[in-house]
Order: structure tokens, then C-alpha cells, then sequence
């Protein structure tokens, strides 16, 4: 008989594991992905944002607002603006990895 390849789930870890599925649909979505990977490098306000990903005010705007309601990002206010950041280095760290295992392996395949 062949082993288990995960062992039985305990009721605390589905709770985790449906955190975990929350913050992964919060963070689907492709202008949502570039803007983490923008703000994993630095601070941005909307301007700076809408400028690397070539949308709205608007659209950058509703992004911003879904993550930071899942905790995701934060903002602080610097006079007139607003510089959005990443709350969680776990957060940053999540995109490091998901670019290492996607982005540079499909980059090396290209080239």
C-alpha cells in the first residue's frame, strides 16, 4: 500500500489553509500581481503606479483598495500624497518566490 503523500489535515490547519486560499483570490489578478511586484522594490503613490501598469487612476485606485481591505498593502500619507507599500515582508516574499518560479524560468526560456 502506498503512503500518504500529505498527511491528514487537523481543523486548525483548514482554517489556515482557508486564510491562505483568501489571500491567494485577493491577490489573482494580473494588475494586482504587477502592482505587488512594483511595491516590492519601493514605496508608490497611484500616479507612479498607473504609469508602470498603463491603466486608469480609477482601475489602479480599485486594486489598491482590495488589497489593502485584505490587509495586504498599506499607505501612508506623505503631504498631498499617498505612498502605497506592502504590509507583510511575508507578503514580498510570496512574490519573490512566485517570480523566481515563473517569471525567471519562463524569461530563460525565451532567451
Amino acid at each position: 500500500m502506498r503512503a500518504a503523500i500529505f498527511p491528514p489535515v487537523s481543523p486548525m490547519q483548514y482554517s489556515e489553509m482557508e486564510q491562505l486560499a483568501e489571500l491567494l483570490k485577493s491577490i489573482a489578478h494580473p494588475i494586482r500581481l504587477k502592482i505587488l511586484c512594483l511595491l516590492q522594490e519601493k514605496e508608490m503613490t497611484v500616479g507612479d503606479i498607473r504609469k508602470e501598469v498603463r491603466t486608469t487612476h480609477a482601475n489602479v485606485s480599485q486594486h489598491l483598495a482590495i488589497l489593502r481591505s485584505h490587509g495586504i498593502i498599506d499607505f501612508r500619507r506623505d503631504a498631498n500624497f499617498i505612498c502605497n507599500r506592502i504590509s507583510d515582508g511575508r507578503i514580498t516574499e510570496l512574490i519573490k518566490t512566485m517570480r523566481l518560479l515563473f517569471c525567471d524560468r519562463e524569461e530563460s526560456r525565451n532567451a
